[in-house]
């Protein structure tokens, strides 16, 4: 772990948007470990089954409840805290979702983000943005060969559509308002499959796992020979982190996309996963379902050269640690009942000493 950036983060404010979301609950507490005073934006999810209040993050955090639809709520929060660095993580993340409500779903991840940069370029306060879009904003042409950050973009369902369209906006933004500026930088991450603990969203392959497991109902799989580019969550955020840096001190060096994937040939399919969660956890068992009625992008890879070259950033963990990390967690937290906030600290503190 980059030393320097415990230094860099210490006493900077930094507001999450979508922070009682996984992705946004994961890197809230990192920048806490990091010595930040942290801001979060999100909505009121179900407490049972939420990363941010498994761990109490809201009596470690200031938490704003808003939507970020609504741009002067956001603005007024946002005029209140006055950040410095702004990680816009706020989104509905869910493919499945997408086609059951594909307004809503360009409306948060589209119209949202560009509230976010409305905002930021209203505000001289703030320093570095970071919008997180997604792997699947590109068009797929099924290519093994990784896709780079001026690779087309695209979408064939609505998530990826509206993460495309975040994509073009703020490129737009960057381009016309934010490249003028020497005082603020601003750019796009793009992930691939993050995984981790604490994820409970409904249709996604690791808490429906863990839950038959748990349970002792067999796993049902919609399409087991999917391949994906799995990559344990603080994989990305460790990105994020080195990103807004830069952009603090060089914001036109290192404004606009960059892609925070896998290593080329750790692809892995469906299947082999949950074999691997399986192994780790102990017990199992494993179908295939057909009924699979929406479409899913497979044969994702990102191309992480410029990442590599000029943030000095690469994936610390194989395929199988990911997944090793991952299933620990669950087992620890539900089997062994460790407390959430202790488990994940432990992993996030393991992750920074490599």
């Amino acid at each position: 772990m980059d030393k320097s950036l415990l230094k860099f983060y210490k006493n900077k404010r930094v507001l999450v948007t979508g922070a009682t979301g996984f992705k946004g609950s994961w890197l809230s507490l990192w920048l806490k470990i990091l010595g930040a005073k942290v801001c979060g934006i999100g909505y009121n999810p179900n407490k049972n089954k939420n990363l941010f209040y498994s761990l109490k993050l809201d009596k470690i955090i200031k938490l704003k409840i808003a939507d970020v639809r609504k741009k002067k709520e956001l603005n007024k929060i946002i005029k209140s805290f006055r950040p410095q660095i702004i990680f816009h993580l706020a989104a509905q993340p869910l493919i499945y979702e997408s086609f059951l409500k594909p307004y809503s779903t360009y409306y948060i991840n589209t119209i949202g983000t560009l509230n976010i940069l409305e905002i930021v370029r209203e505000n001289k306060f703030i320093k570095s943005l970071i919008c997180i879009t997604s792997d699947k904003c590109y068009e797929n042409n099924y290519s093994t060969k990784g896709f780079k950050e001026n690779d087309k973009l695209g979408g064939e369902d609505p998530y990826s559509g509206s993460k495309a369209c975040a994509e073009i906006v703020t490129n737009t933004y960057i381009k016309s308002f934010f490249l003028k500026s020497n005082t603020l930088g601003v750019a796009t991450a793009r992930a691939g499959n993050v995984i981790g603990g604490g994820d409970w969203s409904p249709k996604r392959l690791i808490p429906d796992t863990v839950n038959s497991i748990v349970t002792n109902k067999t796993i049902y799989l919609r399409n087991p020979k999917f391949n994906r580019p799995w990559q344990h969550v603080l994989e990305p955020l460790w990105g994020y982190l080195l990103l807004a840096k830069k952009l603090y001190f060089e914001p036109k060096k290192y404004s606009g996309p960059w892609n925070f994937g896998t290593t080329r040939g750790t692809i892995t399919n469906v299947l082999e996963i949950v074999k691997k969660i399986i192994l780790f956890w102990g017990k199992g068992k494993v179908k295939f379902n057909k009924k699979n009625k929406f479409y899913e992008q497979e044969n994702l890879q990102l191309n992480i050269n410029k990442a590599k070259q000029k943030l000095k950033w690469k994936p610390k963990y194989s395929v199988t640690q990911s997944v090793k990390v991952t299933t620990e967690w669950y087992k620890k937290t539900l089997i062994d009942k460790n407390h959430p906030l202790e488990i994940t600290k432990e992993q996030i503190k393991d992750y920074m000493k490599k």
